[in-house]
Parts: structure tokens; sequence; C-alpha cells
């Protein structure tokens, strides 16, 4: 049995076969996701590609987690062949590449289904396969810039604030790009036809947006930052600095949580409930930021235990693991001495496996190959011409 093999990994995906171009950002979230779902992934890197992580670790880059990982040179026609023959053998089909990238290669959707007419094609863009700026270059930050998350995200007065690359690349982008995988999917078991799917990561975000657009269209939502409640405007949901340094979180928008959450703080509620809106930030937040500065983030852990004041401490990422709930959930799980987030969402009736670290580029070629269908006379040519690594 070689290394490649997955005998019995299980999973919702176990059946599905995904051939994924090597790329960044949310291509390879997707395509993760998947893979923890139980799909086998090859994952085909460039040649050239550039080795993530040190020589004890094959890479720290864990979104290329449980992947079966090759490496073509793509410039080869040989090797664009070879690609060709394994979308042939593919259910599902990802590349992260500008438009038209994939159609030079000579693997683009017409001729990867004339080959394979139940392969579902996903294409993940920043700014989708058409319009004025779909061969421009960009990253997660202007394309939020352009649905209105960016400008709905930051400080009372302040600049708009950059929330990592969350919206953008893995909530808009990957998130996105598996919901189509899987839809076309059972669209495919309907049909017995594949399709193309454009992932774009402004429409992702845009989408996102959905409830937003809504509040602002009725009036409910203003735009300036900082004075909404869910942007932390309101004092109730906010975070707030303990004496030792740490911040905690409460987000008490019911009535009955607010009253909680003042009760615990020493409080009176009566005298506060219907005088604590975001109209009344400035009067309420320093208030409630001193009370909170009188004791350290694990007291008032303490304080709010078994509450129903809708409060939980914030912790780094180095702090995640040790939570109690984390602990209990096994929601973090150490994978080659990476402590790292475990597959989500869980299935009851087919589990998804534990996930494999990250493989060096290149580690499972002469194993995955073959068993993908390229046959020995064409993967010893492809050696001999140097475009298999």
């Amino acid at each position: 049995m070689t290394s490649a093999e997955q005998p019995g990994r299980g999973g919702p995906l176990a059946s599905v076969k995904v051939l994924e171009f090597a790329g960044i950002g949310p291509a390879p979230m997707g395509a993760m996701m998947l893979a923890d779902m139980g799909a086998e992934v090859l994952t085909i890197d460039r040649v050239e590609a550039v080795e993530l992580g040190s020589p004890r670790t094959p890479g720290f880059d864990l979104l290329r987690r449980n992947r079966l990982v090759a490496k073509l040179d793509l410039k080869s026609k040989d090797a664009q062949a070879c690609a060709l023959d394994l979308a042939a053998r593919a259910d599902v089909l990802i590349e992260g590449f500008r438009p038209g990238v994939m159609e030079r290669l000579g693997l683009g959707p017409e001729l990867c289904h004339a080959r394979n007419p139940r392969l579902v094609y996903a294409r993940m863009t920043g700014w989708g396969q058409n319009g004025p700026l779909a061969g421009q270059a960009g990253h997660d930050l202007n394309y939020i810039a352009l649905s209105g998350a960016l400008h709905a995200i930051g400080r009372d007065g302040g600049p708009p604030t950059p929330p990592l690359n969350l919206v953008g690349d893995f909530g808009g982008g990957a998130l996105y790009l598996v919901v189509g995988v899987l839809a076309a999917l059972q669209s495919r078991h309907t049909t017995g036809k594949g399709q193309v799917i454009d992932v774009a990561m402004v429409d992702g975000a845009l989408s996102l947006m959905t409830a937003f657009y809504g509040s602002y269209a009725s009036g409910r939502m203003s735009l300036e930052r900082g004075t909404n409640v869910v942007d932390g405007g309101a004092p109730y949901y906010d975070v707030y600095q303990c004496a030792d340094g740490e911040y905690v979180s409460v987000a008490s928008i019911e009535t009955r949580f607010r009253r909680e959450l003042y009760k615990r703080l020493g409080l009176d509620p009566d005298s506060l409930i219907g005088q604590d809106g975001a109209a009344q930030r400035h009067a309420l937040k320093p208030k409630l930021a001193a009370i909170f500065k009188q004791r350290t983030r694990a007291e008032w852990c303490n304080v709010f235990e078994g509450s129903d004041a809708c409060f939980a401490p914030v912790l780094s990422i180095a702090e995640t693991a040790a939570h109690p709930h984390n602990v209990a959930r096994g929601a973090l799980q150490v994978i080659d001495g990476i402590t790292q987030p475990a597959p989500a969402p869980r299935f009851q009736g087919t589990p998804s496996p534990v996930p494999r670290p990250p493989r060096r580029s290149g580690t499972d070629t002469d194993d995955v190959l073959p068993r993908w269908g390229v046959d020995a006379d064409t993967i010893g040519r492809l050696r001999a011409a140097n475009v298999l690594a």
C-alpha cells in the first residue's frame, strides 16, 4: 500500500475526487474544507513552487492539509495533457487564476468538459470572470472595499479597519466556493451534467452584507461607523479592557440579557434599560469601561460564569486551545506538533477523518498519478522531459 492511498478515510465526501491547481487564500481553504469532509484532493503544484515551512515540517500552511501533492510544469504541453487526463477523472476542479489563464494552459472549461461532461469546474477569483475589473490584480481588502463591508467596519470617528482577511478571502471566497461545489454536485446528481461555477470574492462579500443592505434601506442602519448596535456603537455590544490589560466581550442585545449584564456589573437594570442605546454611548460606555477596569479578565469570567449576559473573554490564538469549552468539544487538534482548528461542521453519521498535515510539494507524484489513471509510460516520458517533479 502506498503513502498516497487513503483507505477508509470516511467523511460525507469520501467518494469525491477533487483536482486543485495550487494557489493562495480562498481556493486552498475551500479545497481544505472539501478534504476535511473526506474528499480526495490532488493538488498540482508548479515545478517552481516555493516550499513553505521548515525541513522538519513539510509546511505550516495549514490550508494545504489533507492533500495529495504532485508537481507538474504546466508550461509544458505534455504536462498540460497529463493535467487534462487528471481532470477527466475528477469530480471537481478548482482553480484560482486570473480569467483566461486556464484557457491559455489548454485546461479551460470547454476542453475539460469535452473530456469529462460531469466535471464541476470551480473558478475562484477576486473580481469574477467578467466586468471591468476582471483582469485586474487585487486582494481581500480591495474586494471588501467594493462591497460596502470595509466601509462599515471601524470605530466611531475612526477609519475603516481591515478585519484580517476573513470577509473576502475566507468568508466571501472559500465558503462560497464550497457552497457552490456542493450545490453543483447535487445538480449533477439530478441532471448528470457538471457546470462552471464563477466564485468571486466581491460577490461573496456583497452576499455576506445582505442583512445590512436591508437595514440601511429601512433607515435602521447609519453609514457612520461605530454608531450601530453590532459595530460597537451600543454600550452593551462591545469589548472592554480589564485590570490586567486583557479584554472581554459583551453582546447583550436582548433586554433580558442586558438586565443580566447590568446586574452582574452591580448596576440597576431598571435605570438603564431604554437609556443604553447607541445614542447614549458617549455617556454609558465610559461608565461600563471604568467598572470592567476594576477586575482582571479571569475575575470577570468568574462573575459571569453560568450567566445569560452574552459574555466571553477575548482570547488570543495562543489561548484558545486551553479554554474548557474548546477542550470539551475537541475544537482544536494537535497534528504534527501544530495546534489547529478541527474540521467543521461535524457530521454524526459520516464523521470527518482526523486531518493529515500538509505534505511536501511533489511528495505523492509517483504514488497518486497511477491511481488517477496516468500510465507508467506517460510518467516516464514526463520525468525524462523534466516536467514532472
